[in-house]
This record gives structure tokens, C-alpha cells and sequence, in this order.
């Protein structure tokens, strides 16, 4: 993967960060009840597992896992700095914001934890169909 591929990567994530960081508003979802959260997470972490699923079922072989592994980096380590830059200094909760925005943390782990073993799984049980993408 080059240069250009990973600037872009960065670059989704980041605005992905962004719309959700604009979807919370105005207190980074700190307005909502901590039940309405949990079902919210549940149903966000119930379609991450489902697109992990169709992302990666058509790729190749032996190129689920790179994939996996860079959709988790991308989509936790930027998150994880963003959130950081945002709740721990500007709003000054330091890493008191892991706890206090325990939604946020919960997709730090989660992605890794879907992502990467659906990989594994799929090329186990399931060799991409001839013509696959590879990307």
C-alpha cells in the first residue's frame, strides 16, 4: 500500500471522526441517558460486525488480514488521538474522558475485535470467489 493509499485512509478517518464528532453536538453525546447509549453502541458495533462481513468476504485470500488490520488502525489510532486532542486537553479531562466517554472507548477495542478475527475466519472458511477484488 503507498503513500497516497494511507494519506487517504488518514484523511477518511478523520472526517468520519468529525461527522461524528458533529453528530454528538453539542456535548459529544454526553446529553443522552447511559441506557440510550448502550443500545446505540450495541446497534453500531451489530453493523460494524455486518460490514466486516461484506468488506471482507469478496477481498482474496491471505489479503483479508493486512485489510482487517488497516481498517482497525485507521478507524481506532486517529480516533483514539482525535478524542484525546478533544476530550482530554481542550475540554481538560485528561484520560478521565475514557471513562466519562466510555462509548468512545468501547469502539477503540471493539473494532480490533471484530475486524481482524473476521479476517481470520473468513479465510478459513470461506476462499474469495475468482476475480475478487484485492484492494
Amino acid at each position: 500500500m503507498g503513500l497516497k493509499a494511507h494519506i487517504s485512509l488518514l484523511a477518511q478517518a478523520i472526517v468520519v471522526w468529525g461527522l461524528f464528532w458533529l453528530a454528538g453536538w453539542p456535548d459529544y453525546f454526553q446529553q443522552y441517558a447511559t441506557l440510550t447509549m448502550g443500545v446505540a453502541c450495541t446497534l453500531l458495533a451489530t453493523a460494524f460486525g455486518v460490514y466486516a462481513v461484506m468488506f471482507l468476504a469478496p477481498r482474496r485470500r491471505g489479503r483479508r488480514m493486512p485489510i482487517a488490520i488497516r481498517f482497525s488502525f485507521y478507524y481506532t489510532v486517529p480516533f483514539i488521538i482525535l478524542d484525546t486532542l478533544y476530550c482530554g486537553i481542550y475540554l481538560g479531562l485528561g484520560l478521565d474522558y475514557l471513562r466519562s466517554h466510555w462509548y468512545l472507548t468501547v469502539f477503540y477495542v471493539s473494532i480490533w475485535l471484530q475486524f481482524p478475527p473476521t479476517a481470520w475466519v473468513l479465510d478459513r472458511i470461506q476462499p474469495a470467489p475468482a476475480g475478487a477484488a484485492a484492494a
